[in-house]
């Protein structure tokens, strides 16, 4: 028997990505184990992309944009899992796809069975056509397929049991809110001052509370609704600093802060790769803070030597007008990392400064404490204070986000 062939036929591949998934804890239910083992994700990609490329545990990018940055993908395995877990999908329920690609549709159309409805929705006309090829020839000619701005859902075919979302949203729609259905859940990768959670919400009175958050990255939404980060480029498009709010600067003299030498300092706060968890937490910490904000991306590659971000996608980052310090880390021993702070322009001895002491708060208070409460508020509202403990508050055009934070224990 010829066992290469067998090793990487497309049934042993899906058979081992599914292993993986769920030895990492991101496949937990038999339905979600049965679906991903059924639909065959090799059918979901362009012909261009091996049964290898298809079954690992990443994104398949299926258009790009003018400037080669991808606008649409297959998302990564894992974040589908995940969503699917999330969205807790049962025979004969109404879900709603927004963002289409062909592939978790049918891992929806499995888990909804025959008595169910899935409906797919994307804004790119390309995107909706190779879904409905993708469906057809996998198999799935039931999911309805529709050329449209998800922003404004599918009202037809509501209420909705759930509502996942395969783009970044800066906002939730008013649709998705009014299509849902009672005791439905919305999943969606929401962004909040650059930083974007996998965020499971579902309603609570007037207002949306997460059940579950995870850090993600997606490609953005496309269309009037998108509300897309602020890009302010500081070296073409090898150093871009993203803002998510009024916050302004002086792209100038950030670009010339960066001719001038840049400001180390280290932290006795240490972390590991397996602490996942603590680093999702610290993001939102830094980001939760009432004071200028953003987050650096950088093409490592071409800034060596000169910016070293703990995160090259979204890298934490405090601001004054003409002066920037971002989180860093350095590895000091086997499966360990120092965390730290670089800082350029005139303000970067006190913004370094800044960096660490926020590091030791979160280290000493919030670091092993409860995640904060992520709640969404209808567009006018204001969500309740929370006294004596950290909160931030983000308008957008439809909501208003607060993120609250538990009060540490020592000061209860």
């Amino acid at each position: 028997m010829d066992t290469t062939i067998e090793s990487t036929s497309p049934d042993r591949l899906r058979a081992n990505l599914v292993a993986a998934l769920t030895a990492k804890n991101w496949i937990r239910t038999p339905v979600i184990e049965h679906a991903f083992r059924t639909v065959p994700r090799h059918l979901f990609v362009p012909d261009t992309v091996t049964p290898q490329q298809a079954y690992e545990d990443t994104i398949v990018v299926t258009k790009r944009g003018p400037d080669g940055k991808s606008t649409s993908t297959v998302s990564a395995p894992y974040l589908q899992a995940y969503a699917l877990e999330q969205a807790d999908l049962r025979p004969g329920a109404r879900a709603l796809e927004v963002g289409s690609g062909g592939f978790q549709a049918a891992l929806m159309a499995e888990l909804v069975g025959p008595d169910g409805h899935v409906v797919t929705v994307d804004i790119d006309a390309d995107i909706t056509g190779q879904a409905r090829t993708y469906l057809d020839r996998a198999g799935y000619p039931q999911v309805q397929v529709l050329h449209g701005d998800g922003n404004l859902g599918h009202p037809p075919g509501a209420p909705f049991d759930a509502i996942i979302v395969s783009v970044e949203a800066g906002d939730i729609a008013p649709s998705w809110i009014e299509q849902l259905a009672p005791g439905g859940r919305i999943v969606v990768p929401l962004r909040m001052r650059t930083l974007t959670r996998y965020l499971t919400l579902r309603r609570s009175g007037d207002h949306l509370v997460a059940t579950a958050a995870l850090q993600c990255g997606f490609v953005a939404m496309q269309g009037d609704g998108s509300q897309l980060a602020r890009r302010v480029p500081l070296r073409g498009n090898d150093i871009v600093l993203l803002l998510d709010d009024p916050t302004e600067v002086d792209a100038g003299a950030l670009t010339a802060a960066l001719d001038q030498p840049r400001r180390d300092v280290w932290s006795p706060v240490t972390i590991t790769m397996h602490e996942l968890e603590s680093f999702e937490r610290l993001h939102l910490w830094l980001s939760s803070q009432p004071r200028p904000f953003g987050a650096l991306a950088v093409d490592r590659q071409r800034t060596e030597g000169l910016v070293d971000p703990q995160d090259r996608f979204t890298c934490p980052t405090l601001l004054t007008s003409g002066s920037l310090a971002y989180l860093t880390m350095r590895k000091i021993g086997d499966d360990r990392w120092q965390f730290g702070a670089h800082g350029f322009g005139p303000d970067a001895h006190a913004l370094t400064a800044d960096l660490l002491d926020l590091i030791a708060v979160w280290d000493r208070d919030y670091r092993h404490a409860p995640a904060p409460e992520i709640t969404v508020h209808p567009h006018g509202t204001t969500p309740p204070p929370a006294t004596g403990q950290p909160q931030l508050v983000v308008a957008r055009r439809h909501t208003v986000i607060a993120t609250t934070w538990s009060m540490p224990a020592g000061a209860r």
